[in-house]
């Protein structure tokens, strides 16, 4: 195999994601490899209901932000010394699963956490974990 250009890896602010973002961050350091992060973020449901009034603001609400700090509360947290690293931040509306897995295509290494904030499925392995491991189009990394 020839020389890394792109490490991506899921955040999720999760302890297990940010063993990921450290691990991945150690590899494009060594490998001089680009490292692209992924948050994706959804959009809780709308209020309904009796005194809830106009959902115009809810429309107008721009969501992305708690997951755009996460990620960059994320990056501070691991990332503390000065790499060099080319970083590259993905913030993705949906399920993070769809955009990993899609994101491996050009990738030369997908990384993710064992497990993120998610509930009761896959508690041995997080069910994103699971999901890429199974689909994605380059090697997958699942840290522990």
């Amino acid at each position: 195999m020839g020389r890394w250009q792109d490490i991506v890896v899921g955040v999720d602010g999760s302890e297990g994601s940010q063993r990921a973002l450290a691990w991945a961050a150690a590899e494009a350091h060594e490998h001089q490899a680009q490292l692209t992060l992924i948050t994706a973020w959804t959009r809780p449901p709308a209020p309904v209901g009796p005194g809830y009034g106009s959902l115009r603001g809810y429309a107008e609400t721009d969501f992305s932000r708690p997951a755009e700090h996460q990620l960059n509360e994320a990056i501070a947290a691991v990332l503390t010394e000065d790499t060099n690293l080319v970083l590259e931040r993905v913030l993705i509306e949906g399920h993070p699963a769809p955009p990993l897995v899609e994101a491996s295509t050009d990738a030369d290494l997908l990384v993710v956490g064992s497990r993120g904030h998610g509930g009761f499925a896959g508690m041995l392995l997080g069910s994103v974990s699971q999901h890429v491991a199974a689909h994605a189009h380059c090697p997958v990394v699942v840290v522990r």
